[in-house]
């Protein structure tokens, strides 16, 4: 299982955006990079530049995916009929972890990939531990009966710093979800502007 070494708010200050839209972003205080030459003047990003900086904030606001597992998403994605970007953020938003995260069952992608891992979800009423795991439109996904009272369940449903999107149906007493439909990316409440066309294009070259 990969690891992420690096502290996720550099991905935000790293980026120049406050990516998960967190109230504690130090990105909100500081709004220039990380390190020594953080706050030297940047210059104008070329084409291929503007493409990995897309493909590198897609990326990371899903957690942990590594290189090979994003690249083998977009694989998919582009083997698929229609827009090749749309099929990525519809692939993206299927993962198990992102819908325990659309849900509100944890606080944050970082969380939703741990608490998958750990067992404490079940799909259709087996329990499945893979975050990458691609739920079906209909499929139930909930918490499992003993970690309804964890108390980071508890904390998530009470955040009012985000809310459910409308293709996940999500039903809190019973700590239970239902995948609605794929979503389009302007269906997906990121905080930020994603670009899964420069992403596209970064592959394609």
């Amino acid at each position: 299982m990969s690891k992420r070494h690096s502290v996720k708010y550099k991905i935000d200050r790293r980026l120049g955006e406050n990516i998960w839209g967190r109230p504690k972003s130090p990105l909100n205080a500081r709004a220039y990079g990380p390190g020594q030459h953080g706050q030297r003047r940047k210059g104008k990003l070329s084409d291929y530049g503007l493409q990995l900086r897309a493909k590198q904030k897609l990326k990371g606001y899903y957690g942990s995916i590594t290189e090979k597992g994003f690249r083998r998403l977009y694989d998919e994605a582009n083997r698929r009929k229609g827009d090749t970007g749309e099929n990525l953020i519809g692939l993206l938003e299927s993962r198990l972890d992102a819908i325990v995260y659309r849900a509100k069952f944890v606080p944050t992608v970082f969380a939703a990939r741990q608490f998958v891992s750990h067992g404490h979800i079940l799909v259709n009423g087996k329990r499945v531990n893979i975050p990458s795991y691609q739920v079906k439109v209909g499929d139930k996904v909930e918490i499992r009966e003993r970690s309804k009272q964890l108390t980071v369940v508890l904390e998530a449903v009470q955040l009012a710093e985000r809310d459910v999107p409308d293709y996940v149906e999500v039903d809190h007493n019973k700590m239970t979800a239902t995948y609605a439909r794929v979503p389009t990316l302007s269906d997906v409440p990121y905080p930020v502007q994603m670009e899964p066309n420069l992403v596209v294009e970064f592959y394609s070259r």
